[in-house]
Protein backbone atom coordinates (compact mmCIF):
# COMPACT_ATOMS: atom_id res chain seq x y z
CA UNK A 1 0.00 0.00 0.00
CA UNK A 2 1.09 3.97 -0.90
CA UNK A 3 -0.05 6.08 1.41
CA UNK A 4 -1.40 9.76 -0.71
CA UNK A 5 -2.12 12.28 1.88
CA UNK A 6 -5.08 14.41 0.17
CA UNK A 7 -8.17 16.42 1.62
CA UNK A 8 -10.69 18.08 -0.19
CA UNK A 9 -10.24 21.38 1.67
CA UNK A 10 -6.92 21.57 -0.44
CA UNK A 11 -9.85 22.95 -3.68
CA UNK A 12 -10.51 25.59 -1.13
CA UNK A 13 -7.37 27.49 -1.55
CA UNK A 14 -9.02 29.86 -4.98
CA UNK A 15 -6.81 31.21 -6.44
CA UNK A 16 -9.30 32.26 -9.45
CA UNK A 17 -10.90 30.93 -12.09
CA UNK A 18 -8.05 31.20 -14.95
CA UNK A 19 -5.43 31.02 -12.73
CA UNK A 20 -2.64 28.19 -13.61
CA UNK A 21 -2.17 26.61 -10.05
CA UNK A 22 -6.08 26.03 -9.46
CA UNK A 23 -7.98 23.37 -7.46
CA UNK A 24 -8.31 21.16 -11.13
CA UNK A 25 -5.32 20.35 -10.73
CA UNK A 26 -5.87 18.09 -7.26
CA UNK A 27 -9.09 16.73 -9.24
CA UNK A 28 -7.39 15.88 -12.43
CA UNK A 29 -4.88 13.97 -10.31
CA UNK A 30 -7.63 12.27 -8.04
CA UNK A 31 -9.28 10.53 -10.91
CA UNK A 32 -6.45 9.47 -12.59
CA UNK A 33 -5.39 7.65 -9.30
CA UNK A 34 -8.65 6.08 -8.78
CA UNK A 35 -8.48 4.84 -12.66
CA UNK A 36 -5.83 3.60 -11.90
CA UNK A 37 -5.85 -0.23 -12.49
CA UNK A 38 -3.95 -0.71 -8.82
CA UNK A 39 -5.99 2.15 -7.13
CA UNK A 40 -6.79 -0.52 -4.84
CA UNK A 41 -2.95 -0.60 -3.69
CA UNK A 42 -3.84 3.44 -2.32
CA UNK A 43 -4.19 4.31 0.69
CA UNK A 44 -5.98 7.20 1.10
CA UNK A 45 -5.09 9.57 4.23
CA UNK A 46 -6.48 12.96 5.51
CA UNK A 47 -3.85 15.46 6.92
CA UNK A 48 -3.77 15.93 10.36
CA UNK A 49 -6.06 18.74 10.99
CA UNK A 50 -3.56 22.01 12.57
CA UNK A 51 -5.43 22.18 15.54
CA UNK A 52 -4.27 19.05 16.58
CA UNK A 53 -0.77 19.55 15.81
CA UNK A 54 1.98 22.52 16.20
CA UNK A 55 2.52 23.61 12.58
CA UNK A 56 2.63 27.34 13.09
CA UNK A 57 6.03 27.04 15.44
CA UNK A 58 7.87 25.02 12.48
CA UNK A 59 6.83 27.65 9.53
CA UNK A 60 7.99 30.79 12.40
CA UNK A 61 11.43 29.04 12.45
CA UNK A 62 11.77 29.24 8.71
CA UNK A 63 9.63 32.13 7.72
CA UNK A 64 9.67 35.69 9.42
CA UNK A 65 6.52 36.72 11.72
CA UNK A 66 5.59 39.69 9.30
CA UNK A 67 5.43 37.51 6.24
CA UNK A 68 3.65 34.85 8.03
CA UNK A 69 1.34 37.83 9.90
CA UNK A 70 1.05 39.17 5.68
CA UNK A 71 -0.22 36.12 4.65
CA UNK A 72 -3.50 35.80 7.14
CA UNK A 73 -4.05 39.15 7.01
CA UNK A 74 -4.94 39.08 3.34
CA UNK A 75 -6.96 35.67 3.92
CA UNK A 76 -8.55 37.48 6.78
CA UNK A 77 -9.46 40.80 4.82
CA UNK A 78 -11.32 38.77 2.08
CA UNK A 79 -8.31 37.81 0.01
CA UNK A 80 -6.09 39.80 -2.15
CA UNK A 81 -2.85 39.71 -4.19
CA UNK A 82 0.26 38.84 -2.62
CA UNK A 83 2.14 38.97 -6.34
CA UNK A 84 0.92 39.44 -9.22
CA UNK A 85 0.97 35.74 -9.73
CA UNK A 86 0.35 34.99 -5.80
CA UNK A 87 -3.34 35.37 -5.07
CA UNK A 88 -4.90 34.72 -1.15
CA UNK A 89 -8.19 33.48 -0.98
CA UNK A 90 -10.55 33.95 2.16
CA UNK A 91 -9.07 30.07 3.32
CA UNK A 92 -5.70 30.20 1.96
CA UNK A 93 -3.81 30.79 5.54
CA UNK A 94 -5.58 28.00 6.78
CA UNK A 95 -5.17 25.62 3.99
CA UNK A 96 -1.51 26.49 3.58
CA UNK A 97 -1.07 25.44 7.40
CA UNK A 98 -3.23 22.07 6.35
CA UNK A 99 -0.61 21.91 3.90
CA UNK A 100 2.28 21.76 5.75
CA UNK A 101 0.75 19.64 8.31
CA UNK A 102 0.62 17.14 5.13
CA UNK A 103 4.00 16.97 4.20
CA UNK A 104 5.18 16.36 7.61
CA UNK A 105 2.26 13.21 7.54
CA UNK A 106 4.55 11.85 4.87
CA UNK A 107 7.66 12.39 6.61
CA UNK A 108 5.77 10.43 9.33
CA UNK A 109 4.68 7.84 7.32
CA UNK A 110 7.63 7.08 5.27
CA UNK A 111 9.53 6.77 8.63
CA UNK A 112 7.02 4.12 10.49
CA UNK A 113 6.49 2.52 6.70
CA UNK A 114 9.95 2.77 5.67
CA UNK A 115 8.68 3.08 2.24
CA UNK A 116 7.55 6.35 -0.18
CA UNK A 117 4.37 8.38 0.48
CA UNK A 118 3.10 11.06 -1.64
CA UNK A 119 1.72 14.16 -1.00
CA UNK A 120 -1.19 15.73 -2.96
CA UNK A 121 -1.69 19.12 -1.56
CA UNK A 122 -1.57 23.02 -2.62
CA UNK A 123 -0.85 25.32 -2.27
CA UNK A 124 2.83 24.72 -3.66
CA UNK A 125 5.59 26.09 -1.33
CA UNK A 126 9.27 25.63 -3.34
CA UNK A 127 9.53 29.15 -4.16
CA UNK A 128 8.46 30.85 -0.85
CA UNK A 129 11.62 32.51 0.73
CA UNK A 130 11.97 33.33 4.08
CA UNK A 131 10.32 36.40 4.07
CA UNK A 132 7.91 36.55 1.10
CA UNK A 133 6.05 34.06 -0.92
CA UNK A 134 5.91 34.49 -4.85
CA UNK A 135 5.33 31.99 -7.74
CA UNK A 136 1.92 30.50 -6.48
CA UNK A 137 3.77 29.22 -3.37
CA UNK A 138 2.76 30.45 0.29
CA UNK A 139 5.00 28.25 2.87
CA UNK A 140 7.98 26.30 2.05
CA UNK A 141 6.42 23.35 2.40
CA UNK A 142 9.69 20.88 1.61
CA UNK A 143 11.88 23.12 3.45
CA UNK A 144 9.71 22.74 6.70
CA UNK A 145 9.57 19.43 6.43
CA UNK A 146 13.20 18.79 5.80
CA UNK A 147 13.50 20.88 8.80
CA UNK A 148 10.77 18.66 10.61
CA UNK A 149 12.45 15.24 9.59
CA UNK A 150 15.73 16.17 11.14
CA UNK A 151 14.14 16.74 14.44
CA UNK A 152 12.86 12.98 14.25
CA UNK A 153 14.73 9.81 15.92
CA UNK A 154 18.11 8.34 13.35
CA UNK A 155 17.36 11.03 10.93
CA UNK A 156 20.72 12.78 10.75
CA UNK A 157 20.63 13.79 6.77
CA UNK A 158 17.59 14.79 4.73
CA UNK A 159 17.87 15.27 0.62
CA UNK A 160 15.66 17.32 -1.13
CA UNK A 161 15.55 16.57 -5.62
CA UNK A 162 13.59 19.54 -6.82
CA UNK A 163 12.54 18.04 -9.85
CA UNK A 164 10.11 21.21 -10.75
CA UNK A 165 10.72 23.02 -14.10
CA UNK A 166 11.59 26.03 -12.19
CA UNK A 167 13.82 26.57 -9.89
CA UNK A 168 12.98 26.48 -6.06
CA UNK A 169 14.61 29.42 -4.99
CA UNK A 170 12.70 29.41 -1.26
CA UNK A 171 14.34 25.42 -0.59
CA UNK A 172 17.40 26.51 -1.61
CA UNK A 173 17.64 29.99 0.69
CA UNK A 174 16.30 28.37 3.36
CA UNK A 175 18.44 24.81 3.60
CA UNK A 176 21.24 25.98 1.68
CA UNK A 177 23.15 26.85 4.70
CA UNK A 178 22.01 23.50 7.12
CA UNK A 179 24.95 20.84 6.22
CA UNK A 180 22.69 18.37 7.57
CA UNK A 181 19.87 19.00 4.14
CA UNK A 182 21.37 18.72 0.57
CA UNK A 183 19.49 20.20 -2.15
CA UNK A 184 19.50 19.55 -6.22
CA UNK A 185 17.48 21.08 -8.83
CA UNK A 186 17.07 20.12 -12.55
CA UNK A 187 15.70 23.45 -13.81
CA UNK A 188 14.79 25.21 -17.04
CA UNK A 189 17.38 27.83 -17.14
CA UNK A 190 16.19 30.66 -18.88
CA UNK A 191 12.93 30.44 -16.69
CA UNK A 192 11.02 32.27 -13.92
CA UNK A 193 12.51 32.74 -11.25
CA UNK A 194 16.08 33.69 -12.85
CA UNK A 195 17.68 31.73 -10.18
CA UNK A 196 19.36 28.36 -9.41
CA UNK A 197 22.87 29.01 -11.23
CA UNK A 198 25.53 26.35 -11.67
CA UNK A 199 27.76 27.84 -9.65
CA UNK A 200 25.56 28.30 -6.44
CA UNK A 201 26.96 25.29 -4.76
CA UNK A 202 25.95 25.59 -0.66
CA UNK A 203 27.99 26.88 2.38
CA UNK A 204 28.67 23.24 3.18
CA UNK A 205 28.81 21.73 -1.02
CA UNK A 206 25.00 20.76 -0.44
CA UNK A 207 23.62 22.16 -3.50
CA UNK A 208 23.43 21.13 -6.86
CA UNK A 209 21.91 22.81 -9.59
CA UNK A 210 21.46 21.61 -12.94
CA UNK A 211 20.27 24.49 -15.06
CA UNK A 212 18.36 22.58 -18.27
CA UNK A 213 18.45 24.67 -21.80
CA UNK A 214 14.50 25.29 -23.20
CA UNK A 215 13.63 22.12 -25.75
CA UNK A 216 15.43 19.54 -22.86
CA UNK A 217 14.29 15.92 -23.08
CA UNK A 218 14.74 12.68 -21.50
CA UNK A 219 18.03 12.03 -23.34
CA UNK A 220 19.57 15.33 -21.63
CA UNK A 221 18.21 14.48 -18.36
CA UNK A 222 19.17 11.20 -18.04
CA UNK A 223 22.96 11.53 -17.64
CA UNK A 224 22.87 13.85 -15.52
CA UNK A 225 21.26 12.21 -13.14
CA UNK A 226 23.15 8.95 -13.65
CA UNK A 227 26.47 10.93 -13.51
CA UNK A 228 25.20 14.28 -11.55
CA UNK A 229 22.04 13.70 -9.37
CA UNK A 230 23.45 10.00 -8.18
CA UNK A 231 26.25 10.74 -6.92
CA UNK A 232 25.59 13.79 -5.55
CA UNK A 233 23.00 11.97 -3.05
CA UNK A 234 24.97 8.89 -2.90
CA UNK A 235 27.81 10.85 -1.48
CA UNK A 236 25.74 12.75 0.71
CA UNK A 237 23.99 9.02 2.29
CA UNK A 238 20.28 11.07 3.29
CA UNK A 239 18.41 8.94 5.90
CA UNK A 240 15.31 10.46 3.99
CA UNK A 241 14.67 11.88 0.59
CA UNK A 242 11.97 14.62 0.32
CA UNK A 243 11.12 15.27 -3.51
CA UNK A 244 9.67 18.67 -4.56
CA UNK A 245 7.49 16.63 -7.20
CA UNK A 246 6.55 19.53 -9.91
CA UNK A 247 5.45 18.46 -13.29
CA UNK A 248 5.76 21.12 -15.78
CA UNK A 249 8.63 19.76 -17.53
CA UNK A 250 6.14 18.04 -19.55
CA UNK A 251 5.85 19.12 -23.29
CA UNK A 252 2.40 19.86 -23.13
CA UNK A 253 2.98 22.38 -20.08
CA UNK A 254 2.10 26.20 -20.90
CA UNK A 255 4.51 27.31 -18.50
CA UNK A 256 8.03 26.23 -19.51
CA UNK A 257 9.75 24.61 -22.43
CA UNK A 258 10.92 21.36 -21.66
CA UNK A 259 9.86 18.29 -23.18
CA UNK A 260 9.93 15.48 -21.20
CA UNK A 261 6.92 12.93 -21.33
CA UNK A 262 4.53 11.66 -17.87
CA UNK A 263 6.56 8.19 -18.48
CA UNK A 264 10.01 9.89 -17.78
CA UNK A 265 8.83 10.74 -14.28
CA UNK A 266 8.86 6.77 -13.67
CA UNK A 267 12.26 6.75 -14.45
CA UNK A 268 13.20 9.47 -12.27
CA UNK A 269 10.87 8.03 -9.53
CA UNK A 270 13.22 4.83 -10.63
CA UNK A 271 16.71 6.50 -9.95
CA UNK A 272 15.29 7.83 -6.40
CA UNK A 273 14.26 4.10 -5.30
CA UNK A 274 17.39 2.87 -5.86
CA UNK A 275 19.21 5.52 -3.51
CA UNK A 276 16.00 4.49 -0.59
CA UNK A 277 12.54 3.80 -0.49
CA UNK A 278 12.29 6.22 2.29
CA UNK A 279 11.05 9.09 -0.31
CA UNK A 280 8.48 11.87 0.60
CA UNK A 281 6.80 12.93 -2.48
CA UNK A 282 5.01 16.47 -2.33
CA UNK A 283 3.41 18.09 -5.27
CA UNK A 284 4.51 21.31 -6.78
CA UNK A 285 3.73 22.61 -10.19
CA UNK A 286 2.51 20.71 -13.24
CA UNK A 287 -0.58 22.86 -15.33
CA UNK A 288 -1.43 20.74 -17.95
CA UNK A 289 -3.98 18.82 -16.30
CA UNK A 290 -3.82 15.48 -18.22
CA UNK A 291 0.14 15.40 -18.42
CA UNK A 292 0.02 16.33 -14.60
CA UNK A 293 -2.47 13.82 -13.64
CA UNK A 294 -0.90 11.16 -15.72
CA UNK A 295 2.73 11.89 -14.20
CA UNK A 296 2.07 11.41 -11.01
CA UNK A 297 0.21 8.44 -11.87
CA UNK A 298 3.81 6.95 -13.17
CA UNK A 299 5.60 8.44 -10.36
CA UNK A 300 3.69 6.08 -8.01
CA UNK A 301 2.85 3.37 -10.21
CA UNK A 302 7.29 3.00 -9.96
CA UNK A 303 7.01 2.49 -6.52
CA UNK A 304 4.42 -0.08 -6.66
CA UNK A 305 6.48 -2.34 -8.66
Amino acid sequence: MLPVIYSDEFLQHDTGRFHPERAQRLVAIVKALKAAPWADKIEWQLPTPVATRPVLPLVQQLHSFAYIKTVQEIANNGGGLLDADTPISPRSYDIALLAVSAWLDGVDQVLATQNPAFVLARPPGHHAERNTGMGFCLFSNAAIASFYALQQPGIQRVAILDWDVHHGNGTQEIVENNSEIAYCSLHQSPCYPGTGKATEQGKHNNVLNLPMPPGSTLADYQPLFEQKVMPFFQNFQPDLLIISAGYDANADDPLAGISLNPEDYGLFTHYCLQLTRRIVFGLEGGYHLTALAQSVVATIEQCLT
